[in-house]
């Protein structure tokens, strides 16, 4: 299939051309006025979306370890730009994670037909510190395991692809080096100290949970997680751009600390797109009202919106529109490893694109060439 009369958003930029699809991934990239083709008339073209961090959505949850509910969440996610996902755990009993991560495998060897794809899990909990769990059951935390973690992670394959830590906790800088050479190790729901954070990620941790959320803020004699996070150029740091967990000028300060090195992330939860009302996270009762997630204690939960409109958000923040697509898109394909197959539009890569208007506003999703 060839595709003309386009912007295309390429690893080096926008381009005015198209590109050709064969047997499901990109055959062709060219800058061009070549006719001929499906004519996009002018529209703008950028990759698939990919969703490092979110729990679910339509009423799904990933931990629930329910094939139908996976499949109803990825459909979701699809159809608003997110070709490609990690379905995230929440602090539950491994037993309980054992069952959904194998829900994810299945997905990931056979995805259904107008789905995004599973392209990892995000093992976030339950090594993390009781003071900074946030929405998370407390109920089932546990000290870092790696034993255990590999058991889990061998359970699906190895299909987990970030595996969460708070460096505080007794082990951590062991369980980082060792399960580094397993997957991406991320700093998460911890009230860490510099000293703390500074060993797990030179024991390997190269990852930095929903920055600002659940860690302490930046004080100047205490810089804290943050601090050591964004002076080590190999970590990245994931950022909630819902307008509601971030403040607008903390997104702006976010992408100067950390240049070049956020992925935007949803942490969406089972009532992203659904109606206000009450909802389960973790054993626990989340209450969605106008379009914020909160637990009865009056926490925010996690997200109701999705990885699109938060990229669209960071836009109208004030991030450049080159850098938002990068930070939704390559950067968090590149995080857990798949930046071969998906993030951008490249020859031999799978053919997930999101057409769209000058503004970004979302037209068509295609995943493998074909429409969802």
């Amino acid at each position: 299939m060839l595709y003309t009369n386009a912007h295309v958003f390429t690893p080096s930029g926008f381009i005015k051309g198209g590109f050709t699809v064969e047997d499901g991934r990109f055959a062709g990239v060219f800058e061009d006025d070549r006719a001929g083709g499906v004519d996009l008339g002018g529209a703008v073209v950028i990759p698939g979306l990919v969703d490092i961090h979110t729990h679910g959505a339509a009423g799904a949850d990933f931990s629930d370890g329910e094939r139908e509910g996976l499949r109803r969440m990825a459909a979701h996610l699809a159809k608003r730009g997110v070709t490609s996902f990690c379905p995230t755990s929440m602090t539950l009993p491994y037993e309980t994670l054992e069952k959904a991560f194998r829900t994810a495998a299945e997905l990931y060897e056979n995805r259904p037909a107008g789905c995004a794809r599973v392209m990892g899990i995000h093992m976030e909990g339950p090594y993390f510190s009781e003071k900074k769990k946030g929405a998370q059951n407390g109920a089932y935390l546990k000290l870092p395991n790696l034993p255990g973690f590999r058991k889990l992670y061998e359970g699906c394959g190895g299909l987990v692809r970030i595996v969460d830590v708070a460096p505080e906790l007794e082990g951590a800088a062991e369980f980082a080096a060792g399960a580094k050479a397993l997957c991406t190790v991320s700093v998460a729901h911890t009230d860490a100290n510099y000293d703390e954070a500074a060993a797990v990620f030179d024991a390997g941790a190269s990852h930095l949970t929903h920055l600002y959320n659940a860690m302490p803020p930046i004080h100047h004699r205490k810089p804290g997680v943050i601090g050591a996070a964004s002076e080590r150029e190999e970590v990245i740091a994931e950022l909630i751009c819902d307008g509601l967990h971030v403040h607008p000028s903390s997104v702006r300060m976010a992408f100067r600390l950390f240049p070049g090195r956020i992925c935007l992330i949803s942490d969406s939860l089972r009532c992203c797109g659904m109606p206000d009302g009450e909802y389960e996270l973790g054993g626990q009762q989340v209450f969605l009202a106008g379009g914020v997630a909160r637990l009865a204690d009056g926490t925010i939960a996690g997200a109701a919106s999705d990885l699109y409109a938060d990229m669209l958000n960071a836009i109208r923040f004030g991030i450049p529109r080159e850098e938002a697509i990068r930070a939704a898109t390559i950067r968090p394909a590149k995080e857990i490893g798949r930046d071969a197959e998906i993030g951008s539009i490249e020859v031999g890569k799978h053919a997930d694109f999101v057409i769209c208007g000058e503004d970004l506003q979302l037209k068509a999703v295609c995943i493998g060439g074909e429409a969802v």
